[in-house]
């Protein structure tokens, strides 16, 4: 029994074999813990300045242009220049539009339109750094361990998912907006001095300038992958249908339980952490394209639910599956793009992958705040999540290989795992300690 306990346990090989993946990891804990305070204030804030559940939802579509454009671009800026330097900066200016969201809270009257403008500024950065972030795990972590470290990764997000909503929620209701806003400030501060220890990622040998010409090198590459575009698909959908975030103010009064809103919050995260917390099996997974199609397909199911009962703590439950549901698809995911893009291209996919996770969940608070507005928000919850799992099962159907993935058999996977065992000896008959330079495999 003890044995079989400790092979559910979080593998710890990347956390010991990388310092960069260290100070990712740490830096990432404190950003989210930082940012989290604005991510529930800022729509709480708009709720009380409009009273307006589409109000709340047109933040997804303020966000939804800067995220596309700067998505791309900084997908190709992340193959062409150092990713450290990109991240160092994006963080800083994440930091400082936080500041624009405390000055403006201290107003004697804060204004509805810098809320809307930050919001637009955040997607920007965002969109700038998603991809040099995720860009840079396979340069800092073997081949073998990917796995491994997507799922302590996640491990990070939701220990801040469900420590950082629970507190903000608390921050929010009795200190307000300008202790929660303070927060997030001080949490990109130290961010910014965490990842400039970073070891410098310069980018492959002659490696493109960003361009509409690279950014298209990228989409064809990905469309010419029937898996890749799976994933793609699959998560676009599942949060356009079903992610209800953006209305669990409204389902707290609806419920006339406002003392739950932050573990509303919180709740999917729980359940992302019972799956990370005994993700050992996560490593000697093979079948990841599974991971994807039902872990979405669960998270429509349990959202589904979660809009069928008026039990608020049936509500939290179903929160929670729904959550651990998303863990299952976001593992697949991320091990399938790490194992099977070339570094030459890293940046422009993950580019592409920022879209597919961050669009439909800006969509997704359209749609949202839309049908809540027009129904409820109840049955805001029940419609996306049914369509959530008819759109899964439609994308399943169209595109097998996503389904039939193995990384024992699938070409990319091994020809990205013998060009990484050739890169990491190469390094290590050199003597260099952490992996991240010049000679990285192109192809």
């Amino acid at each position: 029994m003890r044995r079989r306990l400790a092979a559910l346990a979080p593998d710890l090989t990347p956390w010991r074999s990388s310092r960069d993946f260290r100070l990712l990891w740490i830096q990432g804990l404190i950003t989210y813990l930082g940012s989290v305070m604005a991510l529930i204030a800022l729509p709480l804030q708009i709720k009380e300045l409009t009273g307006s559940p589409l109000a709340v939802g047109v933040m997804g579509a303020v966000e939804l242009v800067p995220l596309v454009v700067f998505g791309l671009y900084g997908g190709a800026l992340a193959d062409a220049v150092d990713r450290r330097k990109v991240i160092v900066l994006t963080e800083a200016g994440l930091g400082l539009l936080a500041a624009v969201l405390l000055v403006n809270a201290l107003l004697p009257q804060p204004q509805l339109w810098p809320l809307y403008l930050v919001a637009a500024g955040v997607a920007a950065l965002a969109g700038l750094q998603r991809p040099a972030l995720d860009s840079l795990l396979a340069r800092i972590v073997p081949h073998d361990q990917l796995a491994a470290a997507a799922a302590l990764n996640a491990l990070r997000w939701q220990a801040g998912a469900i420590a950082g909503p629970a507190l903000a929620g608390l921050v929010v209701a009795y200190a307000g907006n300008v202790p929660a806003y303070a927060v997030t400030v001080t949490g990109f501060a130290l961010s910014v001095v965490l990842c400039r220890r970073l070891t410098p990622v310069p980018p492959v040998e002659h490696a493109e300038k960003p361009s509409l010409r690279g950014i298209a090198e990228g989409a064809r590459y990905a469309w010419s992958k029937p898996v890749l575009l799976g994933t793609y698909a699959i998560d676009l959908a599942a949060m356009f249908f079903a992610f209800p975030n953006t209305i669990f103010p409204f389902l707290a009064d609806e419920l006339d339980a406002d003392w739950a809103l932050g573990l509303m919050y919180a709740a999917g995260a729980v359940g992302s952490l019972v799956v990370s917390l005994t993700s050992g099996w996560v490593s000697r997974t093979r079948r990841h394209g599974l991971l994807v199609v039902f872990g979405a397909a669960g998270w429509g199911l349990a959202i589904a639910a979660a809009g069928w009962t008026s039990h608020i703590w049936l509500v939290l439950l179903f929160l929670a599956l729904a959550g651990a549901g998303d863990m299952f698809s976001g593992l697949g995911r991320s091990t399938i793009w790490n194992q099977t893009i070339p570094d030459r291209l890293r940046g422009r996919l993950a580019g592409i992958e920022v879209l597919s996770y961050s669009i439909g969940p800006q969509l997704g608070q359209v749609r949202a705040g839309a049908t809540a507005g027009w129904t409820g928000a109840r049955p805001a919850f029940w419609t996306g999540g049914l369509a959530c799992v008819a759109s899964v099962g439609l994308l399943t159907l169209a595109l097998p290989k996503l389904v039939s993935y193995d990384a024992r058999t699938d070409d990319d996977a091994l020809l990205r795992a013998s060009q990484d065992s050739a890169y990491r000896a190469a390094r290590a008959a050199d003597g260099d300690g952490e992996v991240s330079g010049h000679n990285t495999p192109a192809s």
